[in-house]
């Protein structure tokens, strides 16, 4: 069993958590597998899965070694297919923004597959730094300001934000009509991944932004919790438009402040700085550039 053919073999087990089903899968005898493992920890000179009666699972070195097969792997089948002129083929791991993949890429995620067949598309769900080298992922797509990164940032979109609250806060404590009017108002508080802190209301007074820090009694993590809290009555809320369409054509929420811009909301895709850019992410970031393009 050459190297390459020992990479896939050791994929499979970690994949299947199992040397019987990955013997099965790949056509092979029991002891072949147990014997090509072995002859592959000796060359390597380390343990790369832990055994149990019930299940197999990575060492540390054995994860290791799994995100650098599946990039090896990956850039082989690449370049093969390059000079046979074939359709990108191959697993394709993305990291998204939950609530970005829901409302805008999963509607349209059948027409990308439907033109890509060969891709087996892998969705993880996230909003904080990832290692892509480490984590075996391809490409990542973020909102906000992006901190300092060694990966390309690619804006896709700017999203218009609007300030909220719900009908049932606004007729406890008054509807602003200015920002001198906020006092006495309070916010659903938003804990930011990057600082810890909670993040300020955000005004544009022309080129001068106006941060306000409101009291909160409720702080949260998640935007979706977020957007709930909102609607439930527990103070002033900032998000994408898009956000609120539903909460606001229902009457569920109403805008406040519409003649004070809160800001855009950057729309990024990440992936590495390399020359020789994936077929497969190089097509996925084609259709995501197409799926943003007209949303404001």
């Amino acid at each position: 069993m050459d190297r390459f053919d020992a990479m896939r073999l050791f994929l499979r087990i970690v994949e299947r958590r199992s040397f019987t089903r990955a013997a099965e899968d790949l056509g092979l005898p029991r002891s072949t597998v147990t014997e090509a493992v072995k002859a592959l920890e000796a060359r390597l000179g380390v343990q790369l899965l832990q055994r149990t009666t019930r299940t197999v699972t990575p060492t540390l070195d054995g994860e290791a070694y799994y995100t650098h097969c599946l990039r090896l792997l990956a850039e082989l089948e690449d370049a093969e297919s390059a000079f046979r002129g074939a359709t990108p083929r191959g697993r394709l791991h993305v990291n998204l923004q939950g609530t970005l993949a829901r409302t805008f890429l999963l509607p349209r995620l059948p027409e990308f597959l439907e033109v890509n067949p060969g891709i087996e598309l892998l969705l993880s769900e996230g909003d904080t730094y990832v290692d892509l080298v480490r984590e075996g992922v391809d490409c990542v797509l973020r909102a906000g300001q992006l901190t300092d990164s060694d990966m390309v940032a690619r804006r896709v979109a700017v999203l218009e934000e609007i300030t909220c609250a719900a009908p049932a806060y606004l007729d406890r404590h008054g509807t602003p009509q200015g920002l001198e009017e906020l006092e006495g108002h309070r916010m659903v508080g938003f804990r930011s991944s990057a600082t810890g802190g909670v993040l300020p209301l955000e005004f544009q007074l022309g080129t001068e932004t106006r941060r306000v820090m409101l009291p909160c009694s409720f702080v949260v993590t998640g935007v979706e919790t977020y957007a709930a809290a909102g609607q439930a009555g527990f103070g002033l809320i900032q998000a994408p438009r898009y956000r609120f369409a539903e909460a606001l054509a229902s009457g569920a929420l109403r805008q406040v402040l519409p003649h004070l811009p809160v800001g855009t909301l950057p729309i990024s895709l990440l992936y590495p700085r390399s020359k020789h850019l994936s077929p497969r992410v190089r097509v996925f970031i084609d259709f995501v550039v197409e799926v943003f393009r007209d949303v404001r």
